[in-house]
């Protein structure tokens, strides 16, 4: 039995996608309808002039996800806990399972580099070339989900109250921060720099001044 995405992840893809019950042209120029159903996930194909109830566009995007689950469930080695497979999830959803199975993100996520996926995650922001906001955002918003904990649950473990946990380091909350303020360059390593830009920017970013203090509060419990 697959996996299925919490309701963490089917509300943010639903506040990421939008939903629209007419069939437009996305951003890439690729026809969609409902929470962002393509042809690539197939019936039914949206074409100009096509329209769905806002019942149809749910069932739509919780059958449309189910590929997308098992993709996860399929591909991924180590343990994930519920928000973790839920972005995932997300970001197969938006970028198609191909492109996931063939990412630096599941290669290093495999070896066990938990904290490479922030920094992977944002560099999946552009769009025919161009940097487009909407994806920056959506990319900021799954690593945000990424990083917060949640119990292990997965086709490899058992339900437990362990959690896997990522280190509030500039490696994870740099290229968050600097990719959606376009300061990407200096997002990148460990040194004084990306520590000084980490922890200087943090204060102005939700997610990550909530994981910082959370992991901090942990280390003292």
């Amino acid at each position: 039995m697959f996996r299925k995405i919490n309701k963490n992840g089917l509300n943010a893809i639903k506040q990421w996608e939008g939903l629209q019950t007419n069939a437009y042209q996305d951003s890439a120029g690729v026809w969609t309808i409902g929470y962002g159903h393509t042809a690539a996930a197939g019936e039914p194909i949206p074409v100009e002039g096509l329209s769905i109830s806002l019942d149809e566009a749910e069932k739509l995007l919780k059958h449309d996800l189910s590929q997308y689950e098992q993709a996860v469930q399929e591909n991924v080695k180590v343990p994930l806990n519920d928000n973790q497979f839920a972005a995932l999830v997300s970001f197969t959803y938006n970028v198609g399972i191909s492109a996931f199975k063939s990412s630096t993100l599941l290669r290093k996520l495999n070896q066990q580099n938990y904290e490479a996926v922030p920094s992977e995650l944002m560099k999946w922001v552009n769009s025919k070339g161009r940097k487009v906001q909407g994806l920056v955002n959506r990319r900021a918003a799954e690593a945000g989900l990424w990083v917060k904990g949640e119990y292990v649950a997965s086709a490899y473990v058992n339900p437990s109250t362990r959690k896997t946990r990522v280190g509030a380091t500039p490696e994870v909350i740099g290229p968050i921060v600097a990719a959606a303020s376009g300061l990407t360059g200096f997002a990148t390593g460990s040194g004084p720099i990306q520590w000084a830009l980490a922890f200087t920017m943090v204060g102005a970013f939700a997610v990550g001044i909530w994981y910082f203090i959370r992991h901090k509060n942990q280390e003292m419990a």
